[in-house]
């Protein structure tokens, strides 16, 4: 029997959406499955040593508001200066309290699992990004060294 495969593109780079890549591929590694994920545009911030990871309410109407906000606060009050900051500092510590591992720890699991990280090599030089910014155990990549292993993957996500 073949090992069942999943690949994951990882597109986004704030601290909402970063959960659900590692999350999904921590746990298909853990159920056996070979796993990549293959980080582009703004899913580098991921990828790097130092995360400054965000949560923007602005754009996500979705997001559930703490005290009911999204019921009487307008959603152009998000887009107010330290609105951000604010938001993410809720988001975390709602995580934490929650039992929520952090961003951080789930790359880790992610790592230790043999998830293979590939950072997109045209977006890196497209920002001019420097491949010291990026963790280590990770690998460099364009679009065909997706579509090698997602053509024979079993189960394909874009995030």
């Amino acid at each position: 029997m073949s090992t069942k495969k999943l690949a994951i593109i990882a597109t986004k780079g704030t601290l909402d959406w970063a959960y659900p890549p590692l999350i999904l591929a921590s746990t298909a590694a853990a159920l056996g499955y070979e796993v990549q994920i293959f980080f582009t545009f703004y899913g580098l911030q991921i990828l790097k040593k130092n995360m400054k990871l965000k949560v923007s309410a602005l754009g996500n109407p979705g997001m559930p508001m703490p005290m009911g906000m999204d019921k009487w606060f307008p959603n152009l009050g998000v887009a107010l200066p330290g609105m951000e900051g604010m938001m993410t500092v809720m988001m975390k510590a709602k995580m934490k309290a929650k039992g929520v591992a952090s961003v951080e720890e789930l790359r880790n699991l992610c790592l230790e699992a043999d998830v293979k990280m590939i950072a997109c090599q045209m977006t890196v030089d497209l920002f001019d990004m420097n491949p010291s910014e990026f963790i280590g155990g990770i690998e460099y990549g364009g679009a065909a060294t997706f579509f090698e292993f997602a053509g024979q993957s079993d189960v394909n996500l874009f995030i």
